[in-house]
């Protein structure tokens, strides 16, 4: 095995279990509802998740922040104490963390001259940020070197698709990715945006879809417009939802119909975490695959 660290963020939406288990360290991202403050954990206490659609199904509105630099430089620190480090972030097109993690980088070079340290941009969020760092991971257990794996995030992080829909717009007029107007219309009219992240990390809404079935089938047909070797995609194939698993598994079951090489092991489920759902509210489903680089 490679003797470099792969490091990510707990936006990665893949379980800590998980991540343990692949020797990813993570920095964990919190929440504040009424005051209290919360970590988005991953699962890693079972109870954390369903806690926080508690909060929400009781009207709480949480406020999330960014990973500052002192935190990083805690986090970087306690990890080029092993060896030389590769953190990839959440997409500094939804947040400010990127810069942060950069700073902290820079900071800690001088204390270890001896290491290598670099950060880079995922463009991409919930799994499809764990599509990447799940990737990377295969290459560092196949004893690929510090420089090859970091190149090779750099030049697929955009190969990395993220195609969704959410059934609840207050989320994205609360932060400003859709106006009040456009949101109410969306709701009365049961619209659905289908929206995709675009070659920044920045979230686009593209088309509006009307009804829930139909939304999910054209999320499926969007995999087939851009997978790699469309029909005969054989690559990893990932799928977030905030608390609507039986969308999911419609979602797996269309995929498998459509990819001949494709099967239901192929295909994982996972959650969408407290971060992401606190942008994007329940209902939320998001498909991540490898394609064409993203424009």
């Amino acid at each position: 095995m490679s003797n470099f660290i792969l490091s990510c963020e707990s936006t990665v939406d893949l379980p800590y279990s998980y991540l343990v288990e692949r020797n990813i360290p993570v920095i964990f991202y919190k929440y504040t509802v009424d005051g209290v403050q919360y970590t988005d954990d991953l699962g890693k206490d079972p109870d954390s998740l369903p806690n926080y659609y508690k909060l929400l199904a009781g009207g709480a509105i949480p406020a999330t922040s960014q990973i500052n630099t002192y935190e990083y430089e805690q986090f970087f620190e306690e990890q080029l104490q092993k060896g030389d480090l590769i953190h990839v972030t959440l997409s500094s097109g939804i947040t400010g963390s990127y810069a942060n993690a950069v700073t902290a980088a820079e900071n800690l070079k001088e204390k270890y001259p001896d290491r290598k340290i670099c950060v880079i941009d995922s463009y991409g969020a919930s799994s499809g940020f764990g599509m990447l760092i799940d990737t990377a991971a295969d290459l560092r257990d196949d004893d690929m070197t510090f420089e090859y794996t970091r190149d090779w995030i750099l030049n697929n992080r955009l190969n990395i698709h993220h195609q969704f829909y959410s059934i609840t717009m207050d989320y994205f007029k609360r932060s400003g990715r859709v106006s009040g107007p456009a949101a109410a219309i969306a709701t009365i009219l049961n619209i659905c945006p289908m929206m995709r992240f675009d070659s920044k990390g920045k979230i686009i809404a593209y088309e509006k879809v009307r009804g829930i079935k139909n939304v999910i089938r054209k999320t499926a047909e969007a995999m087939l417009d851009h997978a790699d070797n469309g029909h005969n995609y054989s690559g990893k194939c990932f799928i977030s939802h905030s608390n609507c698993p039986d969308a999911a598994k419609e979602l797996k079951s269309m995929i498998i119909q459509s990819f001949r090489k494709l099967n239901s092991d192929d295909i994982r489920i996972f959650d969408i975490g407290t971060i992401i759902a606190s942008h994007t509210g329940p209902g939320t489903l998001a498909l991540f695959f490898f394609g064409d680089e993203r424009k």
